[in-house]
């Protein structure tokens, strides 16, 4: 079963004695042992069985292993969200004194972690800008230990070269994290192109629903290993119920970025054409000035349209106000469409100057297209462009 669709769905590794067909929810915090000697076994980690649900359940189990198979990697472990799952793999990997070169172009949560809370532990970290990747081997120090980027970035939607960087964690002998959440295991796989380990925020489009939280890393198996006994430890990890509801989004993963993919692509084509926007950024644009790129590691373009309104901070407030279908919220991948303007929302915390480095104009719009009928989303933010 090596086909992505079968995989999403036919990967059932949990039944009870009653064989059901769907998966049930394993709502238990512990399990029981046969004896002294099993209890024993399990616990020395002499046999693979479940002990507590911080360490694994059933539901987990399965939706780390349909993840572990899409993305063609070794192992992983699920978190409670997907920043859990980033500053867990952080945690577990560094020591004092290391260095991270990532590019600059990250969520700003992540920016947050790398800038104040990472410095407490005397680990620093340098960026490259998206746009100036060849320059990233200038940047590695003696005692730099991991390579970070998401692509496409978030809410740039700029496309870095994942086969140029992993050659380059390889040649420096670096461990390459991508987060891959913007294009899903369906759209791209990182591992192909020499990542280690692949990060999800899958409360995005993995759920696609807009329902639960919950985020996973998956790489090698010695990599998630230490991820997996950092987090045994500190507790990040996924409730049964919400591995549960992701495991069966999953299954029509597929099915629902493809829809998303086609009407993110027709809503990027007409606001190109619109005349109150100044620039669009969708990967799959022949306007995108790494367009090329996307399309040798990427399947389709993704669901995200970043887009750039005349008028500044204030044609970018204008026109969320005048927005009437599209949802306004900070999350994206959801079946309904959103519409967010980073620089008052997601990307609140940086500065000015922090924001533009990292593509952020102040009229910078970003719209994660549904699964709405196209031509109702185009109308909407027609109307709202076109308002006085």
């Amino acid at each position: 079963m090596a086909n992505f669709e079968t995989l999403a769905i036919r990967s059932q590794t949990e039944r009870s004695q009653y064989c059901e067909h769907s998966v049930p929810v394993y709502l238990t915090s512990s399990f029981i042992f046969d004896d002294a000697e099993d209890m024993r076994a399990s616990f020395a980690e002499e046999k693979e069985k479940n002990l507590y649900s911080r360490y694994s359940n059933p539901n987990t189990n399965e939706f780390v292993d349909k993840i572990v198979k899409m993305e063609g990697a070794e192992s992983g472990y699920a978190f409670a969200t997907g920043m859990a799952a980033i500053y867990s793999t952080f945690a577990a990997l560094l020591n004092a004194g290391d260095h991270v070169v990532s590019c600059q172009s990250v969520f700003g949560a992540t920016h947050t972690l790398f800038t104040k809370y990472l410095p407490k532990w005397n680990i620093s970290t340098t960026y490259f800008k998206a746009g100036a990747s060849y320059d990233v081997e200038k940047l590695i120090q003696p005692n730099t230990k991991i390579l970070y980027l998401e692509t496409p970035t978030n809410p740039a939607i700029e496309i870095l070269d994942l086969e140029f960087f992993g050659k380059v964690a390889k040649k420096h002998n670096l461990i390459l994290v991508v987060d891959n959440c913007f294009a899903t295991p369906y759209l791209q796989q990182p591992i192909k192109f020499g990542a280690d380990l692949v990060v999800h925020s899958a409360t995005k489009l993995i759920d696609g629903q807009g329902r639960v939280l919950g985020g996973v890393c998956v790489g090698k198996a010695d990599l998630i290993q230490e991820i997996y006994a950092f987090s045994r430890l500190a507790g990040p990890s996924l409730s049964a119920f919400n591995a549960w509801v992701l495991s069966k989004s999953l299954e029509t993963l597929a099915v629902r970025v493809e829809k998303h993919c086609k009407n993110a692509l027709k809503v990027a084509k007409f606001l190109e054409e619109h005349p109150n926007v100044d620039l669009v950024k969708y990967p799959f644009l022949p306007s995108h000035p790494n367009y090329n790129i996307a399309k040798k590691q990427m399947k389709a373009g993704g669901n995200i349209v970043a887009f750039e309104i005349k008028g500044g901070i204030d044609g970018g407030r204008k026109f969320l106000d005048k927005i009437k279908m599209c949802s306004l919220s900070a999350n994206l991948g959801d079946t309904r469409t959103i519409v967010t303007h980073p620089a008052s929302t997601t990307h609140s915390k940086l500065s000015d100057v922090e924001r533009l480095e990292v593509g952020i104009s102040p009229g910078l719009v970003r719209c994660s297209v549904g699964l709405e009928n196209v031509k109702d989303i185009i109308e909407d933010l027609k109307q709202a462009l076109e308002s006085e």
